[in-house]
């Protein structure tokens, strides 16, 4: 059974992947576990890019903006696990980027805000 957290969360990626999907991304996996390195929230490609993608999704601004929680420690991971599976997957020499996608609920209606190649380090 799922925590209420992580429908929540769930719902975001949802939400994500669809407005993705609405600018033209084609979603090649969603909730990638990628060993003991972690797990890659959704895989898309976009004009011949491998496209990462981290969501964070929150309830309200009270904290700052969702896309202010990917700090230097979480991109650090992240590309540890995109190297990892662009490495199992025979894709080192296809071009690839880490986006952000930032779900926030405003008066329970989602704004969502999709930040482009952020930096890995």
């Amino acid at each position: 059974m799922q925590t209420p957290q992580r429908q929540f969360g769930d719902k975001g990626e949802d939400l994500a992947a669809a407005f993705l999907r609405s600018m033209g991304y084609r979603i090649v996996g969603r909730q990638v576990r990628v060993g003991r390195l972690g797990e890659l929230d959704v895989i898309a490609e976009h004009r011949g890019t491998l496209v990462f993608v981290e969501v964070k999704t929150r309830r309200t601004a009270a904290y700052g903006p969702p896309e202010e929680a990917l700090t230097f420690f979480k991109r650090r991971s992240l590309l540890r696990a995109i190297e990892a599976y662009r490495a199992r997957r025979g894709l080192e020499r296809l071009p690839y980027r880490l986006d952000v996608v930032a779900v926030e609920f405003a008066a329970d209606q989602p704004v969502i805000r999709h930040h482009q190649a952020v930096a890995l380090e």
